[in-house]
């Protein structure tokens, strides 16, 4: 389940948050003046997004790899032309 509380709140509940984190795999969202400032979640839901984030550079490096050849301009360049067609095809 997730929950939102005040900084106020968190701090003079912060035990029995992270007992409720790891036990029953709730989280937290810390917010000042009704601004999010953090999140508390289980470790091991940390641990899959973690994991997920390296996989996720795995798969680019793997790319930048396989086309070392072309400048990060040429690229970039690339990049602007596909944006542009797409959005001109939207229209």
């Amino acid at each position: 389940m997730r929950k939102k509380l005040s900084t106020m709140q968190a701090r003079e509940r912060f035990g029995q948050l992270l007992d409720q984190a790891y036990y029953r795999g709730d989280e937290f969202i810390i917010e000042r003046r009704g601004k999010p400032l953090a999140v508390i979640v289980p470790f091991e839901e940390y641990q899959k997004w973690q994991r997920r984030r390296e996989e996720g550079f795995k798969v680019y490096e793997r790319l930048w790899e396989a086309h070392k050849e072309f400048s990060a301009e040429e690229v970039e360049k690339d990049v602007s032309r596909a944006v542009q067609a797409v959005r001109q095809a939207k229209r």
